[in-house]
């Protein structure tokens, strides 16, 4: 689990699908058990509170974007709110959707040539590469991927690269687009052919 103090009334927290795993949970347990979702949440919220020295109080808005490959990315924004309550009352109100597509990131582009040639030969042709904060990034949207390809490209990814907690929307604002559109047909055109 990693956490971040974005400012003083905002933290965000992110876990792998393995960090879940390890804390007892499936993907698929965060839209049914709503029971242990909320302990699961609560626990998350003090662990991160104690790490950032971030005292829990009021209301706090709970945004958990479920990502394809990457895992879960919890947003976390605190509102004070003058209420009658007891200090220690405490109210989350938590949001959860999730993400169809897959961003992964990469050290050098080398290593995006190198997954574009095992991506191709599983008829991935898609993908759009970004550059960012000295990373280069894939991202795959949703209508490139199906059921039957998308534990294999998560399985390739997984060789030469590392899931990306950055959303498509922030490398969309901020990012250098390398390739627009069919990265890999692009890449296997130019570096294969």
């Amino acid at each position: 689990m990693r956490i971040e103090r974005v400012s003083d009334s905002q933290f965000t927290i992110f876990l792998t699908f393995d960090d879940l795993i390890d804390r007892g949970f499936t993907k698929e347990d965060l839209w049914h058990d709503a029971t242990n979702v909320r302990n699961l949440f609560s626990d998350m919220m003090y662990e991160a509170s104690t790490e950032l020295g971030f005292e829990l109080e009021g209301v706090l808005l709970v945004q958990v974007h479920l990502m394809q490959a990457q895992g879960m990315h919890v947003i976390v924004t605190q509102k004070i709110e003058n209420t009658s309550w007891e200090e220690d009352f405490i109210e989350m109100k938590v949001t959860l959707d999730e993400s169809k597509e897959m961003i992964f990131s990469f050290k050098e582009f080398e290593d995006i040539i190198q997954v574009s040639s095992y991506l191709s030969v599983i008829n991935m042709d898609g993908g759009q590469v970004y550059y960012m904060n000295n990373r280069y990034y894939m991202l795959l949207n949703e209508d490139e991927l199906t059921p039957k390809n998308k534990e294999n490209i998560i399985a390739v990814m997984s060789e030469f690269s590392s899931p990306s907690i950055i959303t498509s929307h922030r490398l969309k604002e901020y990012g250098k687009v390398i390739m627009q559109e069919n990265a890999v047909n692009q890449i296997m055109k130019i570096f294969y052919d």
